[in-house]
């Protein structure tokens, strides 16, 4: 079965990472399917029996998005909070949809990798702050497989670090899928 990747991003037209992440997984649809759920859902309406069944017909599960005041865009969360629902996800009344589900997270961090650290401008790692993420996915039994991460410099939003080559980005896009495939 296909891996689903479920991008949260609100403005993916104006993202560069987040974008050409997604033009490389649509690249291979039979590999995976891309879930953007700002054009599924722009009025922010879950139907989450839908995203049920949707992740129900994947094998593994992806979660990519760009880190938001060090955490998800709200969208996300709404996802997670309608979605993972209990008796689906969780819970004694067969909440064992996710369990044994691989399941990981691609972010981009827009900060540099020496800021997320305990000696860096804002004292905690990305594993730090992934960690209610990770959390959930294990007490809902899944297979949680850390995450991918493309770390920048803060900038304007929409735009990449200077400093960052078109190379480069086409390195993370290639290592993303890898990351993926190694689930």
């Amino acid at each position: 079965m296909k891996t689903l990747v479920i991008v949260t991003h609100p403005s993916i037209e104006t993202s560069v990472i987040n974008k050409r992440w997604v033009e490389e997984l649509k690249k291979y649809p039979e590999k995976y399917t891309v879930h953007e759920l700002h054009k599924v859902y722009p009025d922010g309406n879950i139907d989450a029996e839908k995203e049920q069944h949707f992740i129900e017909s994947h094998s593994n599960l992806i979660l990519q998005f760009p880190v938001y005041w060090f955490n998800s865009p709200p969208l996300l969360k709404k996802w997670l909070d309608d979605v993972f629902a209990y008796g689906w996800a969780y819970g004694s009344n067969g909440g064992d949809k996710l369990k044994n589900r691989k399941v990981a997270l691609a972010v981009s961090a827009g900060i540099k990798k020496e800021d997320y650290s305990e000696e860096g401008r804002y004292r905690y790692t990305l594993e730090h702050l992934l960690s209610p993420f990770e959390t959930t996915f294990l007490y809902c039994n899944a297979d949680f497989r850390s995450f991918f991460a493309y770390y920048g410099a803060e900038n304007e939003p929409g735009e990449i670090d200077p400093g960052t080559s078109e190379s480069e980005l086409e390195k993370s896009a290639r290592d993303y899928l890898n990351f993926i495939d190694n689930l």
